[in-house]
């Protein structure tokens, strides 16, 4: 039997060459691309990617989307309607059908998350990609998207973006991976078990904190922390919110690095529903992404201050009054109902105390920890649920 070989533009980086993927048995690849040219860090996107969207559509049975940068996810949603304020916070506020489509939905809260994160991101869609979806996608700076099939009309939105070099796949539904996987590293093959462990409800049922009250909106948030996790590289924490990943900290050394990176992102999240910042008074040219970025300047207060003499005109029509800290302090307080995953045990009480600040009530980690007792009385002093789910998700 002829193997199948799909070339690749590059590896890791342009000097890597030559580059491909193909089936090691000799089987056909499960995967075609209906459009461009895509990478070596493409496909380690799309195939991690597609591997979240179908476990969480399998999972909460609703379409679901996710926005992945380099090997990592920056969210993933379900395909939950979006209210008015959300509609204006990522970008969405304009399109009519938005709401008859569950997952143009899903997408719309995956890639307006963090939007700065998402730029030139690879998304993945768990059903068939709709003309609205397809719309959304278009007019949005990404380098790809993986789905189980598109509508024509939807393939021909994608086929026409980026010039026409817009990479577009389509993933087989019922391809199953074998249960043994392997890697090469350094000319030396690693073998393990793939990690097809199902993230369900049962995982929350070891509730050990004094508050037991665990509501459906939280379990489907932190079925939805879980999974986020699942692929994304360790060290990971996720915050979720209404349906999606909010805030995901990947990567990191340290779990309290984690927390404060995740922390950090569902703080701004909420916050680009401030009204003061739905109601930035920007030119009606500026493109998308120079409304990202002076958002993010106006929220984070970095050293372009977008609202100093002489920077303000290149965003507005008028000089915005500043977000002060005290504003911010303010509306972040009232925040509640945050759900909090980890990939692993929390060893200190830290990574509780950062949570608080930010809105958490509901948290799910392995436990298994020496200081356990420690994380768990700082949930009771915060009136947290937390459950230990005894499973480890790291990811590498």
């Amino acid at each position: 039997m002829q193997m199948q070989t799909l070339e690749l533009k590059y590896g890791n980086n342009p000097h890597q060459k030559p580059a491909s993927i193909f089936m090691a048995d000799g089987s056909e690849l499960p995967l075609t691309v209906k459009n461009g040219r895509p990478g070596y860090i493409n496909l380690l996107d799309a195939l991690n990617s597609w591997q979240l969207v179908q476990e969480l559509r399998e999972a909460t049975r609703m379409p679901c989307a996710a926005s992945f940068k380099h090997v990592s996810p920056t969210s993933a949603a379900v395909g939950k309607p979006l209210s008015a304020t959300l509609k204006k916070a990522v970008f969405c506020d304009d399109v009519a059908q938005l709401d008859a489509s569950p997952l143009a939905c899903a997408y719309a809260r995956a890639r307006g998350t963090d939007r700065l994160c998402s730029f030139g991101d690879f998304v993945a869609l768990s059903d068939v990609c709709d003309v609205t979806t397809a719309k959304l996608i278009q007019r949005e700076v990404s380098d790809g998207v993986i789905a189980p099939g598109y509508e024509p009309e939807a393939l021909e939105i994608l086929q026409a973006k980026r010039g026409g070099n817009y990479t577009v796949l389509e993933i087989d539904p019922d391809y199953q991976p074998a249960p043994i996987e392997l890697k090469t590293v350094f000319g030396i093959t690693f073998q393990q078990g793939r990690n097809d462990h199902k993230i369900t409800p049962a995982l929350f049922e070891n509730i050990v904190t004094e508050c037991k009250e665990l509501p459906s909106d939280a379990q489907l948030d932190l079925l939805v922390g879980l999974i986020t996790l699942k692929y994304t590289q360790s060290n990971s924490v996720c915050f979720a919110y209404d349906g999606q990943a909010i805030g995901v900290g990947a990567g990191q050394q340290s779990r309290i690095h984690c927390t404060r990176l995740a922390g950090g992102k569902a703080d701004t999240w909420f916050l680009r529903q401030h009204p003061a910042v739905l109601n930035l008074p920007f030119k009606a040219d500026l493109r998308r992404a120079d409304r990202d970025n002076a958002i993010d300047g106006y929220i984070n207060q970095n050293e372009a201050d977008v609202c100093a003499d002489g920077i303000w005109q290149r965003y507005f029509t008028a000089q915005p009054e500043k977000l002060t800290a005290q504003m911010k302090q303010e509306y972040l307080a009232q925040i509640r109902g945050v759900s909090l995953t980890s990939d692993a045990f929390f060893p200190f009480s830290d990574n509780i105390k950062r949570a608080a600040a930010s809105g958490v009530s509901y948290v799910a980690q392995p436990g298994g920890s020496i200081r356990d007792d420690a994380v768990i009385d700082e949930c009771n002093r915060h009136k947290m649920v937390m459950v230990f789910n005894q499973l480890r998700l790291f990811h590498h």
